[in-house]
C-alpha cells in the first residue's frame, strides 16, 4: 500500500466535501432546496445505519444523554445547516458558499470559549475569530444600500448555515456521549432527514415540483453516496488517524475543489473578494488554533506520510 496513503483520503476527503457545493447548485435546478437536502439524508441514512451496524458493537443510542446527542447532531448539524445551505447556494456561487462554512472551526472554537470552560481564547484567538468574520463579510460584500440584495441574503443564509455546524459541534462535546461517532451520525442522519422533510413540509414545498432528469438524479446520487456516505466514511477513518485539529484542515482545501467543480461544470468564476475572504478565513483559523497546529503539524506530516 502507498505510504502515502492517508495523504490521498485527505485529499479524496476535501475533493468529495468540496465538490458538494456545485452538486448542490447543479441539482438545485430540480428540486426545492430543503426537500432536496431532506432527499439526500433519507439515502445517506440508510448507508450510515448499515455502516453503523456493522462497525459498531452499539448501533443504537441508550439512556438521555446519548439521544441527547444525536438531537443536537440531527437539529443543529443535519437539519439547520443543510436547510440553511441549500437555500443559500440558490442566490450564490459554489466557491462563495465553500468559503462562507469554512468559517465553522473558526467559529466553533467561538462557541466552545463560551460552553467550554477548558477552551480559552487568548488576544490573539479573539483577533482570529474577529479576522474569520471579516472573511465572511469579504465574500459578501454587503453595502448599506443593498443589505436585502439576493446574493448577500444568500451568502448570510450560508453564514447561519457554519453557524449551526459550529454550534452543533460544540453543544455535542459539551454533551460527551459515550456512543460511537459511526452510530451517533447514523441516528443523527436519520432525525436530520425527518427533521428537514417537516421544514420542506412547512415551507410548502411539493414534490410536484421534482424534475426527474439525468443531472438532477445524478447530483442527488453524488450527494448521497458520495460526499454524505463515502465522505463520513473517510472523514471517520482519518479522525482516528490524525485527530480533530488536523481534520479540520480539510474545511480549508475544500473550496478549492469547490471553485474547481463550479468552474468546470457550472462556468461559475470566483472573483477576488472570494479569494480575500478564504485568505482571511485560513489566518484566522491559525491564529485560533496556532498553538495546537504548532504542537500537530509535524505529527501531521508524518501521519500523512505513513503507510
Amino acid at each position: 500500500m502507498s505510504r502515502h496513503r492517508n495523504l490521498w483520503r485527505f485529499v479524496a476527503l476535501a475533493a468529495l466535501w468540496g465538490s458538494a457545493f456545485a452538486a448542490i447548485k447543479a441539482g438545485l435546478d430540480y428540486y426545492p432546496p430543503v426537500l432536496f437536502a431532506a432527499l439526500r439524508y433519507d439515502l445517506a441514512a440508510v448507508v450510515m445505519l448499515g455502516y453503523a451496524v456493522a462497525v459498531t458493537d452499539r448501533a443504537l443510542p441508550r439512556g438521555r444523554r446519548e439521544w441527547a446527542a444525536v438531537g443536537v447532531g440531527a437539529a443543529l448539524m443535519i437539519a439547520a445547516y443543510h436547510a440553511f445551505l441549500f437555500v443559500g447556494e440558490q442566490g450564490t456561487t459554489s466557491a462563495a458558499a465553500a468559503v462562507v462554512v469554512s468559517l465553522s472551526p473558526v467559529l466553533t472554537a467561538g462557541f466552545a470559549r463560551l460552553l467550554l470552560p477548558a477552551e480559552r481564547l487568548s488576544p490573539l484567538g479573539v483577533a482570529g475569530l474577529a479576522l474569520g468574520l471579516l472573511g465572511v463579510v469579504a465574500v459578501a460584500r454587503p453595502s448599506p444600500s443593498a443589505l436585502l440584495a439576493s446574493d448577500v441574503v444568500a451568502e448570510l443564509l450560508v453564514f447561519a448555515a457554519a453557524l449551526s455546524f459550529a454550534l452543533g459541534s460544540v453543544v455535542t462535546e459539551w454533551l460527551d456521549a459515550d456512543l460511537a461517532v459511526e452510530t451517533m451520525e447514523a441516528w443523527s442522519m436519520v432525525g436530520g432527514a425527518l427533521a428537514l422533510h417537516a421544514v420542506s413540509l412547512a415551507l410548502g414545498e411539493s414534490t410536484t415540483a421534482v424534475t426527474l432528469a439525468g443531472p438532477g438524479l445524478a447530483a442527488l446520487v453524488y450527494l448521497s453516496l458520495g460526499s454524505s456516505a463515502a465522505g463520513f466514511l473517510l472523514y471517520f477513518d482519518l479522525l482516528e488517524r490524525l485527530g480533530s485539529v488536523e481534520i479540520n484542515l480539510v474545511s480549508y482545501a475544500a473550496p478549492a475543489f469547490a471553485a474547481l467543480t463550479g468552474f468546470l461544470f457550472l462556468g461559475e468564476v470566483v472573483d477576488g473578494w472570494t479569494v480575500a475572504g478564504f485568505g482571511c478565513i485560513v489566518v484566522g483559523f491559525a491564529l485560533v488554533k496556532r498553538r495546537a497546529l504548532g504542537r500537530e503539524l509535524p505529527r501531521l506530516r508524518a501521519a500523512l506520510e505513513s503507510e
